[in-house]
């Protein structure tokens, strides 16, 4: 997804989808590329991580199953 920032206020970026103007995503600016400015169009990818999913599931089970022994 592209997008446009909008701008930078107290450390946080409004950026404005280059696909749909109506999108607006507000992010922390400090996960903006560095050097990133008002009017810099940049490109967000968000993805899931399957095996990450996994072990936190496989960590969250174990934690219920020790619960449940205590």
């Amino acid at each position: 997804m592209k997008a446009t920032i909008d701008r930078i206020e107290e450390g946080v970026a409004v950026l404005i989808s280059r696909d749909d103007a109506m999108v607006r995503i507000t992010v922390p600016g400090s996960l903006l590329p560095a050097g990133s400015r008002e009017g810099d169009v940049i490109t967000i990818n968000i993805e899931h991580d399957a095996a990450v999913t996994l072990m936190a599931k496989e960590r969250v089970t174990g934690l219920i199953e020790n619960l449940k022994k205590g």
